[in-house]
């Protein structure tokens, strides 16, 4: 704690005021210096008798007088107001601490629930560094199958002591809060306390579950209070339920997602030669993207693009889709009904209406002669433009009953040539930059 300012407070008039009054009244004169003998109020002269000002038990200055008795009355009103001014700045001090508190949870709360489960423990792991002590913090959350708990994220020096036995399945199995400041002699924290000392352990928990705990820890023993314990508990709790929440949306959107899989499966039996081709397409398609750059989201599309790029096929009848010999003009463009019989039924599907683009476009040309609006350039959506590149590369590579597949470099070699009038040359240099990162290679290509 600060010590106190003496010298600032007499600068006060309002103190000044009451000091002088009491003085006149008693008839007397002093004068107050601080502890380096610097005079802050009245005159030197003769003045035998003195007095400590106070702070918190420590002195802060002196009051010079000739009368002991006197001054001790002026004594007592300057550690009374210098004993008010400290509890109002110490007052002062915590309500601006919970205003901080208050608007970092506020903050915590709006940013958290936007947050994937290891986004939001890696973000409340960030928040609690930055307000408790702690050298390590781990966040652990129970398997939904096992149940057994399982590391999620972690950052600090040193590994907090985490098993199933220990603090972390007391605290899990009891669902209360704990403080253990000398882990060395608690026989809940005897299995791996190593280098920690002090810990503060609370469980992540709903209404309905507990999902798991979190843990902060320090190398050299540390006092953990109740307030650090409150207003860790309460970041934890609100982690909580935005984690249940993301647990339950990822459970909902993997499971949408396999069923998305299984659709072009399905779709993709219909036609016997052409096993594969969308999970490659897929493949190819991420490993371009992941040379672009592209955002999370444009990534979570694309991969449901390139999963149903070819959905539109369903609206082909089996004589043309199954036919072993080359197409007539007239079947091609029977075929070429897939795009938008796609889009027609992905408009639909509140959820997969962002893939239409993707869907219908993708046998868009660069140069503007593709199909089915001879869009040009720019004007065709970048999920259309990276699946055309993957879609003509696996259609190039594998056989057909009519046409045995190209060679892995005669095809490569034609991607090359089609870079700015069938493909977009940014994309196609993503392309090679994939094949050079050994992530298109003769390994893709297994049917």
């Amino acid at each position: 704690m600060a010590i106190f300012n003496l010298k600032k407070l007499l600068l006060r008039k309002d103190i000044i005021n009451l000091i002088d009054m009491l003085t006149g009244a008693m008839g007397v004169n002093i004068c107050i210096k601080d502890n380096a003998g610097t005079m802050l109020y009245g005159t030197s002269g003769s003045n035998p008798a003195c007095l400590p000002i106070t702070a918190d038990s420590q002195s802060i200055g002196w009051i010079y007088g000739q009368d002991s008795g006197k001054i001790a009355a002026a004594a007592s009103l300057l550690n009374y107001i210098v004993g008010t001014e400290t509890q109002k700045k110490a007052l002062a001090a915590e309500t601006l601490n919970k205003y901080g508190e208050l608007t970092m949870l506020y903050d915590f709360v709006e940013k958290v629930n936007a947050f994937n489960v290891k986004e939001i423990a890696d973000f409340l792991i960030k928040h609690v560094s930055e307000q408790i002590r702690a050298d390590n913090v781990s966040v652990m959350l129970s398997d939904e199958i096992t149940g057994m708990l399982k590391l999620i994220a972690e950052s600090g020096i040193v590994g907090a002591p985490m098993t199933e036995v220990g603090i972390a399945g007391i605290v899990m199995s009891s669902g209360k809060a704990e403080i253990i400041n000398d882990c060395r002699s608690d026989p809940r924290c005897a299995m791996e306390t190593g280098s920690v000392s002090s810990l503060i352990c609370s469980p992540v928990k709903t209404k309905e579950k507990a999902l798991g705990i979190v843990i902060a820890s320090t190398i050299e023993p540390y006092n953990y209070t109740a307030d650090d314990l409150n207003f860790f508990c309460t970041l934890v709790s609100q982690a909580a339920f935005a984690m249940d929440n993301a647990r339950l949306y990822e459970s909902l959107k993997e499971a949408f997602i396999k069923t998305v899989h299984t659709l072009a499966e399905t779709i993709e039996k219909r036609d016997p030669y052409t096993g594969g081709h969308t999970k490659r397409v897929m493949n190819y398609s991420i490993a371009i993207a992941e040379n672009l750059g592209i955002s999370a989201g444009d990534k979570e599309r694309l991969e449901l693009a390139s999963v149903l790029h070819d959905i539109g096929k369903i609206g082909v009848s089996d004589n043309v889709l199954r036919k072993t010999s080359k197409l007539t003009d007239e079947e091609f463009e029977e075929i070429k009904t897939h795009t938008t019989c796609g889009r027609d039924i992905l408009s639909y599907i509140e959820e997969l209406k962002g893939i239409i683009p993707g869907v219908k476009s993708h046998h868009e040309r660069f140069d503007g002669r593709g199909y089915p609006d001879k869009l040009k350039g720019l004007e065709i959506d970048l999920i259309a433009r990276i699946i055309a590149v993957a879609d003509t590369f696996d259609a190039m590579t594998s056989d057909r009953p009519y046409r045995k597949g190209l060679p892995f470099d005669t095809a490569l070699e034609e991607v090359r040539k089609c870079s700015g009038t069938q493909f977009d040359p940014k994309v196609v240099d993503a392309f090679f930059e994939a094949v050079g990162n050994n992530k298109i290679n003769l390994e893709n290509q297994e049917k």
